[in-house]
């Protein structure tokens, strides 16, 4: 298929103001993705409440009326998200046509069953009609009875991408490789959480490679709201029932979306009602039920009335009558409508309440996916609303538990989880060797007395959220997918490294770790698993971008912790302000020092502040107990840093060295000999 260059063009000048509207009616997210309309592959990876729903009509117009693209289909995961693809006046906003999907077309509304839908879907494409939206599980269907060739010179949208993936149980996914080996369709996905759990991507690495990808990331989208200031992240330890200890971190002031566990976590009581009970009780007295709403009237020990909606009943009449009220378009701008949710499965992803300010979640979440979309529940913006956050409740280990290891598991994971979100929410960091030829990047500010050709610098981009950061002895990616992955993809590689378990337990609690061994031996063996086709200083520049990434948001969190009285909260100008800091205090910004920060270090200071001092001595021991020796693998990757090191110092590591580092490299070296003349004796 021909890739036509688009011919509407619009200039494309950032305003740093997210919700700002240009002469065509986009947002800053939407104008960026429209300048990529002419690729054949986008793939747009932008935070929930950003506007991918109406980037992508944009887009698919001008793919329709402009570039010979015969039909649009828009494929969700659930009917429920279909509604975010209704029909859109855009021309009253300044755009040259609107959205309109005929209702036979949005099979997200019509009843029946998924055959019944197939059957609509062939029809919808022997027809002269443009758009047709519909759930994954109808267009899996479709595909499988109508063959990939059927849908040639289509557009395909998909809609929360992160539910697709390469492995070979998602037909989706396979389908979609299909597809793009084909090469006759258009595809454009769409997700504000581009990481899965799983090690499995979402993509063939070769077809994920043809993709133009548009970032915009949640710094900026925090960054251009009018009222959203601060959003606040934190984990809390309870012992014994959750709901005893709700309260401590349940504001009844504050509107709050609240996910109690799934039964069959370590948390649950097992019985979901009376745990949804016991909280009600707890914020005061049950008054009844709303007749027109189905909302609990809880009346608190204040006086004021709360109406809370359950969406874990079980009877369907009740929860669907809650559901509905909820979605009732005519509350969308009424503040007062609802104070709580209380929700189990429900209210995650495309589940959209501008008013919710804490998105608070007992038990751990298996997938970060789902951790993004539950704090894209709290990043709405809304007049009044300054502030929002996070808090994820978790069951502090006991060691009189059986399951005293599952529980260590899950609070390692909460902690990984932390880490990443801190790393999303962070401006974007574009790293450059310090040379005698660095100087300044226009745009950036540098701080007080400006750029410093003598040191490091760091210069901040306020509108675009990017830091600019000059590194002594940095490595620079040579191939374009090394480049790639340094300015898109650090965060898949740090979400490699935070949930590798070995990681985090020598990181928090190995009181004898050197950091190097992480950030280098760990960090750079992630690195060569997950990009075995980039060559070794290709995976060396990766390696050194990412925990430069990690190290220095970390750091600055430190700093900004430091100043700031709330324990666990991190604004976006203090990590500004800290990353400045932290430059600046250091004699230089170099490799090598980036490389001997212990990237676990602040966690385990918040650990130490909000976990009992005897439940964290009992996860140190369940840690420590088993601890390995040295592993074959680990040996030879300390012995190539020992080469390394006798190239730039021109000797091998000394065993008997003072600094940590070098002693670690040299007992690499002594281990692979030993094993070497055991080999040789027998």
């Amino acid at each position: 298929m021909n890739k036509n260059v688009p011919s509407v063009s619009v200039a494309y000048a950032q305003n740093g103001g997210s919700t700002k509207s240009n002469e065509l009616g986009m947002r800053a997210m939407q104008e960026r993705a429209f300048e990529k309309r002419g690729e054949q592959y986008l793939l747009i990876k932008s935070p929930p409440a950003s506007g991918k729903s109406r980037a992508l009509m944009f887009i698919a117009l001008d793919k329709l009326h402009n570039q010979g693209i015969k039909q649009a289909i828009v494929v969700v995961p659930e009917k429920s998200i279909g509604a975010s693809f209704n029909d859109e006046p855009l021309s009253k906003f300044g755009f040259w046509a609107d959205w309109t999907v005929a209702p036979k077309w949005n099979l997200c509304n019509s009843p029946g069953t998924d055959g019944g839908k197939v059957k609509s879907v062939g029809a919808f494409l022997e027809s002269g009609d443009q758009i047709l939206v519909c759930t994954h599980a109808t267009f899996r269907f479709a595909v499988e009875k109508l063959g990939v060739e059927a849908f040639d010179d289509r557009l395909i949208a998909v809609d929360e991408f992160h539910h697709v993936s390469a492995s070979e149980d998602s037909i989706l996914g396979k389908q979609l490789n299909d597809f793009i080996a084909r090469d006759r369709v258009h595809v454009v996905a769409m997700t504000g959480s581009y990481f899965r759990g799983d090690a499995v991507p979402i993509l063939l690495p070769e077809n994920e490679a043809k993709f133009d990808t548009i970032t915009y990331t949640y710094y900026e989208q925090l960054n251009g709201y009018k009222y959203l200031k601060t959003l606040d992240i934190g984990y809390f330890f309870y012992s014994g029932s959750y709901a005893d200890d709700i309260l401590k971190v349940l504001d009844a002031n504050e509107k709050t979306i609240l996910h109690i566990p799934n039964v069959n976590s370590r948390e649950s009581t097992k019985d979901k009602h009376q745990e949804v009970e016991h909280i009600i009780d707890a914020l005061g007295d049950w008054q009844g039920t709303d007749d027109e709403t189905g909302f609990q009237l809880v009346k608190t020990p204040e006086g004021r009335v709360l109406k809370i909606a359950d969406l874990v009943d079980d009877e369907a009449v009740k929860r669907d009558k809650v559901s509905a009220a909820l979605k009732d378009p005519a509350q969308k701008n009424n503040r007062d409508h609802v104070d709580i949710i209380i929700a189990l499965g429900m209210a995650k992803e495309g589940f959209d309440w501008i008013w919710c300010e804490h998105a608070l979640t007992v038990g751990y979440r298996a997938s970060l996916t789902e951790i993004v979309q539950i704090i894209g529940r709290a990043t709405r913006d809304a007049e009044g609303k300054s502030r929002a956050r996070f808090t994820n409740l978790i069951a502090e280990p006991d060691a009189a538990e059986a399951a005293v290891t599952e529980a260590v598991n899950d609070t390692l994971k909460a902690i990984a989880a932390s880490l990443l979100m801190e790393q999303v929410l962070a401006p974007r960091f574009n790293f450059t060797p310090k040379s005698p030829k660095s100087g300044p990047v226009e745009g950036f500010d540098y701080g007080e007395g400006g750029y410093d050709p003598e040191k490091e610098n760091v210069g901040f981009n306020e509108a675009s959220g990017q830091f600019q950061i000059e590194i002594k002895g940095l490595a620079e990616p040579k191939s374009k997918e090394a480049e790639r992955i340094c300015q898109e993809d650090l965060n898949e590689v740090i979400t490699a490294f935070v949930q590798d378990k070995t990681t985090i337990e020598r990181g928090l609690f190995d009181e004898e770790l050197v950091p190097e061994e992480l950030t280098q031996v760990r960090m750079g063996k992630i690195v060569g698993a997950k990009f075995p086709e980039l060559d070794a200083e290709d995976q060396e520049a990766v390696r050194q971008h990412a925990v430069a990434a990690l190290n220095l948001t970390q750091k600055a969190k430190e700093i900004a912790l430091a100043h700031d009285s709330d324990e666990v909260t991190s604004g976006n100008t203090a990590l500004i302000d800290g990353v400045r800091k932290f430059a600046m205090d250091v004699r230089e910004l170099d490799i090598d020092l980036i490389d001997r920060i212990n990237p676990f270090g602040e966690a385990y200071a918040i650990l130490a502040k909000t976990m009992s001092e005897e439940s964290l001595k009992q996860v140190a021991a369940v840690i420590s107990a088993k601890k390995v020796q040295l592993s074959p693998e680990e040996a030879r990757n300390l012995a190539r840093r020992a080469v390394k090191f006798k190239q730039e110092r021109g000797r091998l590591p000394s065993i008997t060295s003072s600094d940590a580092w070098e002693k670690k490299m040299a007992e690499g070296v002594a281990f692979l000999a030993r094993m070497k003349q055991e080999a040789a004796n027998g």
